[in-house]
């Protein structure tokens, strides 16, 4: 894979079976609701995708009220393309939009917390995330 050949977009003109693909290729309990999925994600305030020619290698989602808090339920890249910057442009290209923000809040885990610290957040004071979570992988 060379990076240049990585296409970011905001469409949402996504076939559904790519999406349920890439979460299954990550292990996201999500996939196991591909109408739900789908519907949350074209619905999100933002959705930026990651492409490998006509493959879907990257996806991130944001959720705000527009004007002062954004929340970022998914990021996630395709096993084969982690560790190539991806994730990072995606970050980036959400940065454009909503750097300005008041709040930018995310939930991360495993070797995500380090990836997200790389690319500026940190940890929220004393906070600690809560949930009510129907998935299993966490």
């Amino acid at each position: 894979m060379n990076r240049m050949s990585i296409k970011i977009s905001e469409t949402r003109d996504i076939e559904r079976e790519k999406i349920i693909a890439l979460y299954k290729a990550n292990g996201w309990s999500a996939a196991e609701k591909p109408d739900e999925l789908y519907q949350a994600l074209i619905n999100s305030h933002s959705l930026i995708t990651a492409w490998d020619g006509d493959k879907l290698v990257g996806l991130g989602n944001a959720l705000s009220d527009g004007y002062l808090v954004v929340y970022y339920p998914h990021l996630l890249v395709h096993p084969e393309y982690q560790g190539k910057g991806i994730g990072k442009i995606m970050v980036a290209r959400m940065q454009e939009k909503y750097g300005a923000f008041h709040m930018q809040i995310l939930v991360a885990d495993g070797k995500a917390v380090d990836f997200y610290k790389r690319v500026g957040f940190v940890r929220a004071g004393e906070t600690q995330p809560m949930w009510i979570y129907k998935g299993n992988e966490h």
